[in-house]
């Protein structure tokens, strides 16, 4: 099995994979790179952490399995359609398709009023959480979701009411593109139900090596 990134949120770090890592099938490679550490103390932009990211998948030998939630999914989405040659498969879990401004806009009024210490096992502390979103409204994939060329699938909680939308319409404009609604699930799916999030991975990605063996 070629090498799977799990690419976190960012009210998370690396650690709310541990849970679904440990139940995919031993002897597969699985990476969990924090996304905040990737950045190595620069500027919390997402043209900083997509530049981090390339750094990072540049030193990796083969093609890749990108995995990520919410910001990991659209990192992850963002570069499978910039290096198409390099991943070999895609889950996008909770991952809008373009950034919601009005409710972007709320979100970041909120979290300016929040104190530090509401931010403490999020990614990113607030001043970079806030700088992060600011460099993140106008993102929108919408025009450039025909270049995704491999296998992908496409999963989200029944109670993310914010990225149910987008998860059909991925699900729709991907090629070769599968969708997964969990009931009673909401956004942060690798934390909620980590045993079926992983049996749904490894029959993916076993999907994936009967392919490529045939």
């Amino acid at each position: 099995m070629d090498k799977i990134i799990l690419l976190h949120g960012s009210g998370q770090g690396p650690e709310s994979w541990d849970a679904a890592a440990a139940l995919l099938p031993p002897g597969w490679e699985v990476l969990r790179p924090g996304l905040s550490a990737l950045l190595g103390g620069r500027e919390a932009s997402f043209d900083n952490l997509r530049d981090a990211f390339d750094s990072y998948c540049a030193g990796i030998e083969g093609p890749l399995h990108l995995c990520g939630l919410s910001l990991g999914g659209i990192l992850a989405l963002d570069y499978a359609l910039r290096r198409p040659e390099r991943v070999k498969s895609l889950v996008l879990i909770g991952t809008p398709h373009r950034v919601p401004k009005a409710a972007f806009a709320l979100q970041g009024l909120v979290f300016r009023l929040l104190p530090e210490s509401a931010f403490k096992g999020m990614a990113f502390g607030k001043r970079d959480t806030l700088a992060l979103g600011r460099s993140m409204k106008s993102l929108d994939f919408t025009g450039r979701l025909d270049g995704a060329a491999c296998p992908a699938l496409v999963v989200c909680g029944a109670k993310d009411r914010a990225n149910l939308a987008s998860a059909e319409y991925l699900a729709r404009r991907i090629k070769n593109a599968g969708l997964k609604i969990l009931p009673d699930t909401g956004h942060v799916v690798n934390e909620e139900r980590p045993g079926e999030l992983a049996e749904i991975l490894t029959g993916f990605y076993r999907a994936r090596e009967r392919a490529a063996a045939q």
